[in-house]
């Protein structure tokens, strides 16, 4: 049996939800119909399981689950909702949420998804799951061009465009043997060997 909190600004479905969880032999210690009155539910009652609907007002699901990570937070929260966006979805795993149920789907899969996160598993509704390989694989890997200095970055993207030691020396108002300097210092950081790598990371990355 797991003490629950459930988050929903519908009374309705709240009632719903707590007939299904006592049906799998959970105690709701509380109710809470926004994101702050979540939050303040947690310290009070200290549920082992939160339930969050995406869309509260004074704080929906989303950023109920990011402040409580940020606080420390780690306990499970499985987020209920009818549809999820992109940027929600991302949110949410980033966030680390433990489960993702469709409100649609609650009365079958909620109790699983329960029993899922009381068992160290993450569980969320397979569509979502695909949804969210889809968009990672679309979302371009962070460069190793944030380790650069801004004079470093200013070499590296003359390189880019193709200019020689001597003509980026010209631009920068220093010598060869300087920009030579920056260019060992940008390979190392970047893990390559030659200005033609560093040329086609640079174009990869949009630089």
């Amino acid at each position: 049996m797991s003490r629950i909190l459930v988050a929903d600004d519908h009374p309705f479905f709240r009632l719903g939800v707590d007939a299904v969880l006592k049906m799998g032999g959970h105690e709701v210690v509380a109710m809470a119909g926004n994101g702050e009155a979540a939050l303040a539910a947690l310290e009070r009652d200290d549920p082992e399981i939160v339930l969050l609907d995406v869309r509260m007002p004074d704080g929906d699901g989303i950023s109920t689950l990011r402040t409580m990570r940020e606080r420390g937070d780690n306990r499970p929260v499985i987020i209920l909702t009818v549809e999820m966006t992109d940027d929600q979805l991302l949110a949410a795993i980033r966030a680390k949420v433990s489960g993702i149920v469709f409100k649609h789907d609650a009365e079958d899969r909620l109790l699983k998804a329960i029993d899922a996160v009381n068992n160290g598993r993450r569980y969320i509704d397979d569509e979502l799951i695909d949804k969210a390989i889809t968009l990672a694989s679309a979302v371009r890997p962070p460069t190793r061009l944030m380790a650069l200095s801004a004079k470093e970055r200013e070499v590296a993207q003359h390189v880019a465009r193709g200019l020689r030691n001597r003509e980026i020396a010209t631009l920068l108002g220093t010598t060869e043997g300087t920009v030579k300097v920056y260019l060992h210092s940008i390979y190392t950081k970047m893990g390559l060997s030659n200005r033609t790598e560093l040329a086609i990371r640079l174009n990869e990355a949009g630089d």
